[in-house]
């Protein structure tokens, strides 16, 4: 069976990781991938998406331009100016000045399709009713968008995963915050409140999952690792790719070490793409596991005015609220076992089979 998936994501290093462990996948119908501002603007994600894809020969995945400001910055029917472009805080820190760090990428032979990623969203799920999986690994502004243009998608997808969030735990961004809440916390309250909503007028629907840094930095990616992984590689047309990861994640590894945590690579975004995926294949999992984890239910908001705490993410685990769950949260990760198949996957390379045409 053909698992169909939508892809959000902001490339990014990490992000750059995921979408390659995605063109592994020899089972997986991509039906499209929403380029997300965040961690560089919006216009370098879909560079830098369509040059991952173009080094991977999969061009033919059409690529789809999200909205250049966070939610809250939004007008309407105002084009946006280039002051407000400069007044945006990216990752370039963490990322490098064009989100790929050391990487160099090939000049893209083809175009990001002229459908937004917030329509694509709705396409792909009316296209694929209850059987889209759908991955934001990104900021949620295009997911939130694509709520507006159908507020029933929450019912037309099969089940939805989140990398973003911290609870009850420390920051990557602000104290108490994480990076792709904290670059729209308001596109992220959206979502949750939507499927929310959703879970009330169809209490059998799953829960969305979200995948929190106090999880996912347990996935860290080590030089050793890496090269073991090039080592066993196979296909000469892989190896382009796996060099410029290696370039991206040298740039990674600088960074992390400079933040004093030691020359490794906190990859949080791949682990969320392929607990996805495992989970489409095998969704009968036991209450409180995930593959690779173990989870917990809880309702879940975000701060939004907190002049401390904007965008952090909030479980109510004692009941305060008096709300019903809305989203099941990965709480631990088996780190080891999920490094062992990534590294596993990353070695086959690429699966080929392209689509008819780049729409």
């Amino acid at each position: 069976m053909t698992l169909p998936l939508f892809l959000d994501c902001d490339p990014g290093i990490d992000d750059a990781i995921a979408l390659a462990y995605l063109l592994c996948q020899d089972d997986v119908d991509v039906v499209g991938i929403a380029a997300s501002g965040g961690n560089v603007a919006t216009a370098q994600v879909v560079v830098n998406t369509l040059g991952w894809l173009e080094l991977a020969g999969r061009s033919d995945i059409p690529v789809h331009p999200g909205h250049p400001l966070p939610l809250a910055r939004h007008g309407d029917d105002v084009p946006v100016t280039a002051t407000e472009m400069a007044d945006i805080e990216y990752a370039d820190l963490t990322h490098g000045q064009t989100g790929t760090g050391y990487a160099t990428l090939p000049t893209p032979t083809v175009s990001a399709s002229a459908t937004s990623a917030a329509q694509a969203w709705v396409d792909a799920a009316r296209a694929h009713p209850g059987e889209l999986i759908g991955v934001v690994i990104g900021p949620s502004t295009n997911l939130a968008l694509a709520l507006d243009i159908e507020p029933r998608l929450p019912h037309l997808l099969r089940r939805l995963f989140i990398m973003g969030g911290a609870f009850n735990y420390r920051g990557n961004t602000h104290p108490t915050t994480e990076w792709n809440v904290t670059f729209d916390p308001e596109s992220t309250a959206r979502v949750l409140t939507a499927w929310d909503r959703a879970r009330h007028e169809q209490p059998d629907l799953e829960y969305p999952v979200i995948a929190p840094i106090e999880a996912t930095e347990a996935v860290a990616m080590t030089p050793e690792r890496l090269s073991a992984i090039r080592d066993s590689a196979t296909g000469e047309a892989w190896t382009p790719v796996l060099d410029q990861l290696a370039e991206a994640l040298r740039f990674y590894f600088e960074f992390h070490d400079w933040d004093g945590l030691g020359y490794l690579a906190h990859i949080h975004d791949p682990f969320v793409l392929a607990c996805a995926l495992a989970w489409a294949r095998n969704p009968d999992q036991p209450a409180g596991e995930l593959p690779w984890a173990q989870t917990a239910t809880a309702p879940v908001d975000v701060e939004l005015t907190g002049t401390l705490t904007r965008g952090e993410t909030v479980a109510d685990w004692l009941g305060r609220w008096g709300k019903e769950p809305n989203a099941e949260i990965i709480r631990t990760i088996d780190a080891d076992s999920f490094l062992d198949h990534l590294g596993a996957t990353l070695t086959k390379g690429p699966h080929h089979e392209q689509r008819p045409e780049n729409t």
